[in-house]
């Protein structure tokens, strides 16, 4: 949500901003901007609604010179998205420039203390606040930009990341940080700035991620200094960026999604790396291993997160209760700070966002960490605020995921759940070890199984034809297969902006049974399992109304196969590991019918890729 970019150096800076803003379209946006402080100390600001190419065209024919910059995407939360509203914002005077993620929660307050001093405004933004505020704080007080910015944050109430450029001043960015990511690149005579790190990964390998409360002096020719909002050095940690420039390019694929869901068996292989046996025998996470008496001594556990990390979350509690025998609950994190939650020092609470930066799931670890839960993160960004939020973790070791619809880092958050059910239960003997080994023979053959069904490919783009023009969906899953139906209602919803709904198949007969005709396909998980019965008489019901029906079953089924109209098959493999394999040819199906439909699938309109803002 949103993208931050700023570059200090000897290239081209229009070049390297506008680039960086394309690497973080992903994010999600609704308008782009550029601040270039050019050598004079002239400082100019370029900004259009709509995509980064719109910007390019109204910056063909002005003066782009520029020995420092910032640019921004921006994400539409106060005001419109439109030209005035787009980042950058000018002070009144027009000495700063400013661009800010996140939102500033007490902007009316500041905004009516300013005007009654005469500032004028003229934007709907909230940012524009924070621009005038430091100009009226550097005026009023005669005090440096630096001094500005740090008067200014202490006033700010909310989440904010943000840069600062000023007129006369080519040579320095003051950046800060408040539950948004920002990160900086430091390279040789050139030093970076942005949201993440893929603006600047084929530049420079070190990397610093500013922590809540720091800001960053930026400056030519200096090393970098960061300090906290009291203007006390809290020194510069270093570290090594584990991202590679391909990572961020198609590879000869239409779309990030496709080559994302193409690249599952092998982030799955990157996940289980390291973290179960050759033979299956151990399974070996560090979080658990270093916190035995949390896991062994633990009452109850407590799953956070939003969206499709939610129903991951879903798969996790089925599997944790089943391996471990611990009762587990699943909360949106949006809705858990307010529901009064109750935890105490038995409960361990599990985090779960692929981006490591979601705004509610952030704000659910710190009140479970104020009502002494442990609190165990799961995350994919390596530096995010979750991993250093938390007491112990997971990386899912998928690689950067540019979709805004997740794929590779569902199947990564499942894979991830799924290891930690199997090392919890190992530790607690929940499982015998011929269980255990069983079962992680299973994990270890999961890449191999999904190669299989990715050979499903021409067969789902050539059904997908048939579903595209449907205005509903229903997708049914019993078991671990309703959370999978939850997920692939998603994935449609998402890119293709169909109305599609998940439910338990059961549930099915207390309503949706009533919007069943031939004009709305149902989509049916049904491996088999323990509940295969059970799911057979729910696709006769379906069928017995008249209802399409697309089945999702495992090979060799003949019951299935005689009711549905069309049928995917995927291999056989133990109950508990099916939802990898089953969401991905839904994963493909919601692919098909997007592009059969002509949508922007890398970036479906009004979403973002990570929600840093409540």
């Amino acid at each position: 949500m949103c993208g931050i970019v700023g570059y200090i150096g000897n290239e081209n800076v229009y070049d390297i901003l506008i680039k960086g803003l394309h690497r973080l379209e992903y994010r999600g946006y609704d308008s782009a901007g550029v601040a270039l402080v050019a050598p004079d100390g002239k400082l100019s600001v370029y900004k259009a609604r709509g995509k980064v190419s719109n910007l390019e065209s109204f910056c063909a024919d002005k003066n782009l010179d520029a020995r420092a910059g910032i640019a921004h995407t921006r994400w539409a939360t106060h005001g419109e998205p439109s030209d005035k509203n787009a980042h950058p914002h000018f002070s009144e005077d027009g000495e700063i420039a400013v661009v800010h993620n996140g939102t500033i929660e007490n902007y009316k307050v500041l905004k009516d203390a300013l005007i009654a001093q005469g500032c004028k405004f003229h934007s709907e933004t909230d940012t524009e606040v924070l621009a005038q505020l430091i100009e009226y704080i550097r005026v009023e007080n005669q005090c440096s930009l630096l001094s500005a910015v740090r008067k200014a944050l202490r006033q700010v109430v909310g989440a904010y990341a943000i840069a600062v450029v000023e007129k006369n001043n080519p040579d320095t960015i003051i950046a800060a940080r408040q539950s948004s990511p920002l990160v900086i690149g430091i390279g040789e005579n050139e030093m970076f700035l942005a949201s993440d790190a893929t603006p600047f990964v084929e530049y420079t390998k070190d990397v610093v991620y500013l922590k809540d409360g720091e800001i960053a002096v930026i400056q030519r020719g200096k090393p970098l200094k960061v300090t906290n909002l009291d203007n006390v050095e809290t020194g510069v940690d270093v570290t090594t960026l584990q991202m590679s420039i391909s990572e961020l390019e198609k590879g000869g694929y239409p779309h990030f999604m496709l080559k994302e869901i193409f690249e599952q068996p092998r982030t799955l292989r990157d996940c289980i790396r390291g973290r179960v046996s050759d033979d299956g025998k151990r399974i070996n996470i560090n979080g658990i291993n270093d916190h035995k008496d949390k896991f062994l001594n633990c009452k109850r556990i407590v799953i956070v997160a939003c969206g499709t990390s939610w129903h991951a979350g879903l798969l996790g509690r089925y599997l944790i209760q089943e391996m471990c025998h611990i009762p587990v609950v699943v909360e949106y994190a949006s809705e858990f700070r307010y529901s009064y939650p109750v935890l105490d020092e038995n409960d361990i609470v599990i985090a779960i966002s692929q981006s490591g930066e979601t705004a509610d799931t952030l704000a659910a670890i710190k009140i479970a960490k104020s009502m002494g839960a442990f609190v165990f993160g799961i995350s994919n960004v390596v530096g995010s605020s979750i991993p250093r939020e938390t007491y112990a973790g997971c990386y899912i070791h998928v690689g950067p995921e540019i979709g805004v619809a997740s794929t590779k880092a569902f199947t990564g958050q499942v894979m991830v759940l799924t290891l930690l059910a199997l090392g919890i239960a190992q530790l607690r003997g929940t499982k015998s070890e011929d269980e255990i080994r069983a079962l992680g023979e299973e994990v270890l053959r999961i890449p191999s199984y999904v190669e299989e069904v990715l050979k499903l490919d021409k067969e789902i783009r050539r059904l997908s034809l048939i579903y595209t023009y449907a205005h509903n969906f229903l997708y049914l899953g019993r078991g671990y297969s309703y959370p999978v139906a939850l997920e692939g209602a998603l994935k449609l919803k998402e890119i293709s902006y169909i109305h599609a709904e998940g439910y338990p198949a059961a549930e099915m007969k207390h309503g949706p049974i009533a919007l069943i005709d031939q004009e709305m396909p149902t989509v049916i998980i049904a491996p088999q399992d323990h509940l295969y019965e059970k799911i057979v008489s729910n696709v006769q019901q379906v069928k017995a109304r008249g209802g399409n029906i697309l089945a999702i079953v495992t090979e060799g089924d003949s019951v299935i196969r005689n009711i549905a109209d069309h049928v995917l098959e995927v291999p056989v493999m133990p109950e508990c590991l099916t939802p990898i394999i089953t969401s991905v040819p839904l994963q493909l199906l919601s692919y098909y019918i997007a592009v059969n439909k002509g949508k922007d699938v890398d970036m479906p309109r009004n979403l973002a890729k990570s929600v840093t803002v409540e």
